[in-house]
């Protein structure tokens, strides 16, 4: 195992307890519906922040191969790692309350959470893009990100703000739609690599 692949293990490691987290406190939700009211506002959300890491986890793969494994960068990393895990574990109730309606919960916490996928995002990219400025061949893929990141700051930042339903709804369902083409594409064309905006 190479100085990367072993810097990787611990990162992903992180992030992979994040979904873990949501695929818990969704199996329990489940498990309880008939005591709760789930309606589709949190679950919407649950797999948005999933499909969130997914991307922000195949980007940080092909974006931070060329960094060196430092103290500095496992701290910069975990930092956000644990700023993700925190949003993760704020999607769901942590106790299921007989005659609960998830939405409540939904409008309570969907701010922080999307504020913080932002901080997570704008963390990641101030640190690899600080990584790479050195290296001209990286040059177009930190404006490509950047593109992208300013698009993902438009769109989750207005779901963060709105109190309504139908524009949480437009506003992050089309960053899932840009998810599931982008799934699709690299899943039929895996040639034409990495295509993250997070």
């Amino acid at each position: 195992m190479g100085t990367f692949e072993f810097f990787f293990s611990f990162y992903g490691l992180v992030l992979g307890l994040s979904v873990a987290v949501i695929a818990t406190a969704l199996a329990t939700s489940i498990q309880h519906r008939a005591q709760v009211r789930m309606g589709w506002l949190t679950p919407m959300l649950a797999l948005f922040v999933c499909l969130d890491i997914v991307s922000f986890w195949s980007n940080a793969w092909d974006s931070m191969q060329t960094l060196p494994v430092t103290y500095g960068l496992l701290v910069a990393s975990l930092t956000v790692a644990l700023t993700y895990f925190v949003a993760c574990s704020l999607i769901f109730p942590h106790q299921i309350v007989d005659g609960a309606n998830l939405d409540d919960h939904f409008w309570s916490n969907k701010r922080i959470v999307l504020v913080l996928m932002i901080a997570a995002t704008l963390m990641s990219y101030v640190l690899t893009t600080a990584g790479n400025l050195r290296d001209p061949a990286k040059h177009f893929h930190i404006i490509d990100q950047g593109i992208g990141v300013a698009l993902y700051l438009l769109l989750v930042g207005l779901a963060a703000q709105t109190k309504r339903p139908g524009v949480f709804a437009v506003s992050i369902g089309i960053y899932m739609f840009y998810y599931a083409i982008t799934a699709l594409a690299t899943a039929l064309l895996p040639t034409i690599g990495t295509v993250s905006a997070s």
